[in-house]
């Protein structure tokens, strides 16, 4: 089994799944490192399961579903923190509302499609061994936007993640800041979504980050770490998943589940031991 994955290797689904991961855990890794530091991970997966709705417009119009999630991600995500900074109203009454919303239009939208609606099931569990070769040119350019704007705001984006008010005084659109990370969340899950699925992008977004938070904590080292993690997690799951004939975004999840859950261990028992 072992030697048929590695001859697996030299074909093509093979190659574009491996190329989608890794550029997967690049996003991953820098934007989940935000998502573990801002503790946002409700607001994700509220992003995640709205790109549902984007998914249906795209399958009932008849354009790229991955466009509609894309646009519907960004929308969504613009809506919750909008309304989450705006009103007095619960921020998990807000996002759940949004939530159910957004599948509630995609099912509805996919229903009143005509004809065969394929390969949908992969938008909810994920299908990294079906990611076509224009996904991946797709998968680099939102790497591409998601580096430069961390680049180009590292610093507005630190100052927002540990000291809002500070960075208030010292003048920086805070609101416009934190709609730009929002809106490189909503460009992320759009990516993970074809991985792991909508019920488990969440998992793939904020577990390595989390790991790496446990033994890094400069950010830039964290966004690092956890992208590297993010690689061996799926390269991992997916050898596993491809070895034994299990769900490749089910068995990387997996994967990412048990380093965290040893990692806590061993982190424990290195406080007690000291």
């Amino acid at each position: 089994m072992i030697t048929n994955f590695f001859s697996a290797l030299q074909l093509e689904f093979m190659q574009n799944a491996i190329m989608a991961g890794f550029l997967v855990s690049i996003a991953c890794g820098i934007i989940g490192t935000f998502v573990v530091v801002n503790r946002i991970v409700f607001i994700s997966g509220g992003i995640a399961h709205s790109a549902y709705g984007g998914i249906g417009l795209g399958y009932f119009f008849g354009f790229n579903p991955i466009i509609g999630a894309i646009a519907f991600s960004l929308l969504s995500g613009f809506g919750m923190a909008i309304v989450e900074r705006n009103t007095g109203e619960r921020k998990d009454t807000i996002i759940g509302t949004m939530w159910a919303m957004g599948m509630s239009i995609g099912i509805i939208f996919i229903d009143l499609t005509k004809g065969y609606k394929a390969n949908l099931m992969s938008y909810l569990f994920g299908s990294i061994l079906a990611v076509p070769k224009q996904d991946l040119w797709i998968m680099l350019i939102l790497d591409l936007v998601i580096i430069t704007m961390v680049c180009l705001f590292y610093k507005e984006l630190l100052a927002i993640s540990f000291d809002p008010m500070f960075a208030t005084t010292r003048n920086l659109p805070v609101n416009s800041l934190y709609l730009m990370l929002v809106g490189a969340i909503a460009l992320t899950i759009v990516m993970v979504m074809q991985v792991v699925g909508l019920i488990m992008i969440i998992a793939l977004l904020t577990i390595p980050a989390a790991v790496a938070n446990q033994y890094v904590q400069e950010m830039k080292q964290m966004m690092i770490l956890s992208s590297i993690l993010g690689v061996i997690f799926i390269l991992l799951g997916l050898s596993l998943s491809f070895v034994f004939n299990l769900t490749s975004g089910a068995t990387i999840i997996m994967v990412a589940g048990c380093v965290y859950f040893l990692s806590l261990i061993i982190k424990q028992w290195q406080l007690k031991s000291n």
